[in-house]
């Protein structure tokens, strides 16, 4: 039942992506030359809602709809790490024109040459996981 749910959850989140046009390498292009404020009020009002519902979870103990409590672990404080990854991840998401999920976004709306970047990004989280013992986090 619980993939019924996250397919529908991912196929509702698919298509807000492609008619907003978050999944558009135009509108992503747009961003990263700093000519258009779209991208920006998409991730900044996701960024809020992310932060609200956040705090409305851990003041007022929501649990899943599963009635599991929903828990929140520390994480180290570091500026290097989140400064080298976003960096790393930003020259990945300008390179390529979409970041992960606009990447299957565009594959189910048909465009095949997103398949070659879901296929690296594969790759890439693959090769991460071989070395992630050997990186400094």
């Amino acid at each position: 039942m619980r993939v019924i749910i996250y397919l529908a959850i991912g196929v509702i989140f698919g298509i807000t992506m492609f008619k907003s046009e978050a999944a558009s390498w135009f509108r992503i292009y747009e961003m990263f030359q700093f000519k258009s404020f779209h991208m920006y009020g998409i991730i900044g009002s996701a960024l809020f809602m992310g932060v609200l519902i956040t705090q409305i979870i851990k003041r007022f103990n929501v649990k899943s709809i599963y009635g599991e409590r929903i828990l929140f672990p520390s994480k180290e404080k570091s500026f290097s790490r989140y400064m080298f990854g976003g960096v790393l991840f930003g020259l990945g998401w300008a390179l390529a024109g979409a970041c992960p999920g606009p990447m299957f976004t565009l594959a189910g709306a048909g465009y095949l040459p997103i398949l070659i970047v879901i296929v690296a990004a594969i790759l890439g989280t693959f090769v991460y996981g071989l070395l992630k013992d050997k990186l400094p986090h």
